[in-house]
């Protein structure tokens, strides 16, 4: 379940409904006054929450078991059947055709075949279909990897074992080589820099992945403060066409496209939590060499169809 992409007091109230839990109770997750979980029903539509509300409600989505988002998605569902509201089917996510992967246990969403707007000059490419992570490789992931293969851990792991409070993280300092090598293990590859920008962008060529607006309260730059990697669950209002998530910001995504051919050196998508938010528009291009691994660099795998 995709998160929504602007909360009002509306959407808020289907979230408690979902949750099952008393005005008071919710208004305790979310962290405001009781008194505003009736004055957001009352005004359902008319009234359209804080970014700081906006942040804990879309959390707090990401964050509840399967059974609530379910019943979050049905009751957004039966508003837009009821109602015939064009918006509340727009919350939905358009669940794409997702599939599991084998090796991996990664969620895939396909990217269908067709033309995108590719590059600061929005140039009509054709691209055809692929799937690609819904979320960038975590740790948790890559440990499966490295039990796997034996491959060398990062360096950020104590005693190269998984740190279970960065288990949902997005696993980094990984060389393009690591990137690369998990790719092979798990019988996927990493995506070519069109591929990425098109999964961010969608068809129409989207400054970023939920709009034109700059929001950068959608990603985590460094504007965020937050000076570290988060889930890769976390920005859901930041999630791309495909319900795509951690396409800006966050950790830079190793791509398989070189800068130039037998040079060493690959593109690198999204930005990440140590830059700042004019450098997270997926139609900008930024290279590294094979052998550069950081502390905001990861990689997300695509497959064929």
């Amino acid at each position: 379940m995709a998160g929504v992409t602007r909360w009002t007091g509306r959407e808020a109230e289907l979230l408690r409904m979902a949750m099952r839990k008393k005005q008071k109770d919710f208004a305790d997750l979310v962290g405001v006054n009781p008194r505003q979980v009736p004055r957001w029903k009352g005004r359902g539509e008319t009234i359209e929450l804080g970014l700081d509300n906006q942040a804990a409600l879309d959390t707090l989505l990401a964050q509840a078991p399967t059974d609530v988002q379910q019943r979050f998605a049905a009751l957004l569902t039966e508003r837009a059947a009821a109602e015939h509201d064009e918006r509340a089917e727009a919350l939905l996510r358009r669940d794409p055709s997702t599939r599991r992967h084998p090796v991996d246990g990664k969620v895939m969403a396909l990217v269908e075949e067709g033309i995108y707007l590719s590059g600061p000059d929005n140039r009509s490419v054709w691209l055809e279909p692929f799937l690609i992570d819904v979320y960038p490789t975590t740790n948790q992931d890559y440990a499966k990897f490295v039990v796997a293969t034996n491959h060398r851990p990062p360096r950020h792991w104590p005693d190269g074992h998984c740190p279970v409070t960065l288990a949902t993280h997005p696993v980094v300092w990984v060389t393009w080589h690591d990137a690369a090598a998990y790719a092979r293990w798990a019988g996927k590859s990493l995506p070519t820099a069109r591929q990425w920008e098109k999964a961010a962008r969608g068809r129409r060529g989207r400054i970023y992945p939920w709009g034109n607006e700059p929001t950068a309260a959608k990603a985590n730059t460094s504007e965020a403060g937050i000076d570290a990697t988060t889930p890769v669950s976390r920005y859901q209002s930041g999630a791309s066409p495909f319900g795509i998530f951690d396409l800006c910001g966050n950790v830079w995504e190793w791509c398989s496209t070189e800068e130039e051919p037998g040079k060493g050196r690959y593109h690198l998508k999204g930005s990440a939590f140590t830059s700042p938010f004019e450098r997270a528009a997926p139609s900008l291009q930024n290279t590294a060499a094979a052998s550069m691994s950081d502390n905001d660099t990861g990689f997300r795998c695509t497959a064929p169809v």
